[in-house]
């Protein structure tokens, strides 16, 4: 399994699987503001590594430890963007609610390298998703999402599932603060 293609700015965008243009310098994509929040969502947004001593093994010849979902993320970010791990340390987790069956979500909530507050990630179906949403990333720019829009996803989403491809969602919100209260020696996180 392998990133296909991408939906953003209101197009389908080929995924690079190609290791020769694994160097971001000489990736073809044109650069982006929602493709570089979409790439920051899929590294963080994810539980998968790769496995010790593949240093110098082709990105797409590697071994990952995690779902088969979450490693192609993983490696896409690799041959995309560059080395994951340097991302994670920059925003570290807070928490996770990993993803199960049920919610048919994940979602991790990282420090902010500027101090300013936390960035909250989530990725999973898209009908999930986007009912969590009020807004969306057009060219870098939120937003309200609209009748116009919903139709424009659907059919993206639409197009992509009926290439036999699976599609996910992925959502970014950065006005999150966390109040942190002890009652009794336990912890108590309130989120707003």
């Amino acid at each position: 399994m392998t990133v296909a293609h991408m939906w953003f700015d209101g197009s389908i965008h080929g995924a690079n699987t190609d290791e020769d243009l694994c160097d971001p310098m000489k990736t073809k994509r044109d650069p982006s503001p929602t493709w570089n929040m979409l790439a920051r969502i899929t590294g963080l947004c994810n539980r998968a590594y790769f496995k010790d001593g593949q240093e110098y093994m082709n990105i797409l010849d590697k071994e990952c430890c995690g779902d088969a979902s979450e490693s192609v993320l993983l490696k896409c970010y690799e041959l995309e963007v560059g080395n994951v791990e340097e991302l994670r340390m920059e925003y570290s987790k807070v928490s996770e609610i990993p993803f199960n069956s049920t919610n048919k979500y994940q979602l991790s909530i990282h420090d902010k390298p500027d101090g300013s507050g936390f960035l909250l990630v989530m990725k999973g179906a898209p009908e999930r998703i986007l009912s969590r949403c009020s807004t969306y990333m057009m060219n870098g720019e939120e937003h309200l999402i609209n009748e116009l829009f919903t139709e424009s996803f659907n059919k993206a989403y639409l197009e992509l599932g009926g290439l036999g491809e699976r599609v996910l969602g992925l959502v970014k919100h950065e006005e999150l603060h966390i109040t942190c209260t002890y009652i009794n020696g336990y912890t108590c996180n309130i989120l707003r």
